[in-house]
């Protein structure tokens, strides 16, 4: 009965963790606001869930991850202008931490509809290598065992990128 990445990570399309209690064992979720030192409160949060859920040993890798995927969001999908009141309703990047009993997914929302890193793809050149995001999702790419985006779907604009762990007895 063993489901594909893609089917697992469905419900991201519309920004929301998995809530079948039988297929996620954990889930957890954390508003970031729109300042780069939420990177550090993006990591506490790591630590802390990945604790709670006695994956400590793996925090190095995925808090590189996370860190990158919300530096990435910060980065690229902010609008230039700043907001003002009331504009929205919550802040516009969350860090989901899902687990499973041999997966563990970090996803991270954010409110820009284009692709994640532009410069990054498997036939990089040397040129585009350099590019901030680029270097990042090879991080990325290099830390987890394999990471993708989705666009969100319904009212909801944006679009959810994620990174798979897999986790082993």
């Amino acid at each position: 009965m063993g489901t594909n990445g893609s089917t697992m990570l469905e419900p991201l399309r519309q920004g929301l963790p998995p809530v079948d209690p039988t297929a996620v064992s954990g889930s957890a979720s954390c508003a970031l606001p729109a300042r780069f030192d939420a990177v550090r409160g993006a990591r506490t949060f790591t630590r802390s869930t990945l604790s709670q859920w006695g994956l400590d040993e793996r925090f190095d890798d995925v808090a590189l991850v996370v860190s990158e995927l919300v530096t990435n969001a910060l980065r690229h999908a902010l609008p230039e202008d700043s907001r003002g009141p009331g504009a929205e309703p919550e802040p516009p990047v969350r860090l989901h931490l899902m687990r499973w009993s041999t997966r563990l997914v970090c996803a991270v929302r954010d409110p820009s509809e284009d692709r994640p890193g532009g410069a990054f793809s498997p036939e990089r050149t040397e040129e585009n290598f350099d590019l901030e995001s680029g270097r990042g999702l090879f991080l990325v790419d290099s830390y987890s065992d394999s990471w993708g985006w989705h666009p969100l779907a319904g009212r909801l604009t944006g679009k959810v990128v994620w990174a798979l762990f897999l986790l082993h007895d």
